[in-house]
């Protein structure tokens, strides 16, 4: 995250300014400051004027040394106009407050939460609670049972990401690899054997633990669905923040992003940092320059 130069943070307009930035701003602060990052600040909204409350959080933010610039704005979705101001502005990160829908709303339309994951170029980091992060865990979720190399790359990014996460938080990197129940459908009789899947998924984590140094007691290995094994680890620890990787599938007009990172972003208590491999990267930056 030390490459971050340039931060979007999404502002909810809100007659308060503390409750318009009181979850974001922390956030947003705190990294700007460990990677001397500058903040660009952006009121999604076509009608009310925020200017009052953005040159309100300016002079807040510069009184603290940060660099900051506002904006609002509005392109027929908060989604699109959040991507069409992280390409402009270059920024490396976008930071917004998630707002969850019903069940009944998620089951009728693509929440609006989804959609910025799906199509934001860049790392998201949804802020879902005011716990502060100071000496809280940081939780990465691999997929070790995946050894390609997109996989490889991204599991490299999410530990290095929850890395400095943590150097910045002043609390611990935990890892979670969830793999999968044996199959009663394996050819081979072993493979239908949980001792057998198990010890194979560890023998995979062994090389994962060696190449980025985590010991034991901070790896947790689990049989399941990643979608709940991940918030239950996550609640166990009380994670200040769990960093998620979503990897590419096959045609643009197809989903971009792994249903588990999608699922999870409700069921999580922690924030939510979402990175995307290189591969969906090219192809969201693809389609937005053919836009």
């Amino acid at each position: 995250m030390h490459a971050i130069r340039r931060i979007l943070v999404v502002i909810e307009p809100n007659a308060d300014t503390d409750q318009a930035a009181n979850l974001t701003m922390p956030r947003a602060c705190l990294i700007a400051r460990a990677t001397e990052a500058s903040l660009h600040l952006l009121v999604c909204d076509k009608s009310a004027d925020h200017g009052e409350l953005l040159s309100d959080l300016r002079h807040v933010l510069e009184a603290k040394g940060i660099e900051v610039t506002t904006e609002q704005n509005w392109h027929e979705s908060t989604h699109q106009t959040i991507v069409q101001a992280q390409q402009a502005q270059g920024a490396d990160l976008v930071i917004k407050q998630h707002f969850p829908d019903s069940t009944l709303r998620r089951a009728l339309l693509t929440p609006a939460d989804w959609k910025l994951l799906r199509h934001c170029p860049c790392p998201v980091l949804m802020v879902k609670s005011d716990r502060p992060w100071k000496g809280g865990a940081i939780l990465a979720a691999v997929d070790v049972g995946n050894p390609d190399g997109e996989h490889t790359a991204l599991h490299y990014s999410i530990v290095q990401h929850g890395f400095d996460l943590a150097e910045m938080a002043g609390g611990e990197l935990h890892v979670i690899a969830a793999h999968p129940s044996p199959t009663l459908s394996a050819a081979e009789p072993v493979y239908q054997l949980p001792t057998h899947v198990e010890g194979e998924y560890r023998e995979q984590c062994k090389a994962f633990q060696t190449e980025f140094d985590i010991d034991d007691a901070h790896l947790h290995i689990a049989e399941g669905p990643a979608d709940v094994l991940i918030p239950f680890t996550a609640h166990h620890l009380q994670a200040a923040v769990t960093v998620i990787g979503t990897v590419a599938r096959t045609g643009f007009s197809g989903a971009l992003i792994g249903n588990t990172a999608e699922v999870v972003l409700d069921s999580l208590e922690s924030d939510v940092l979402v990175l995307k491999s290189e591969e969906i990267v090219a192809q969201l930056k693809k389609h937005l320059a053919q836009a």
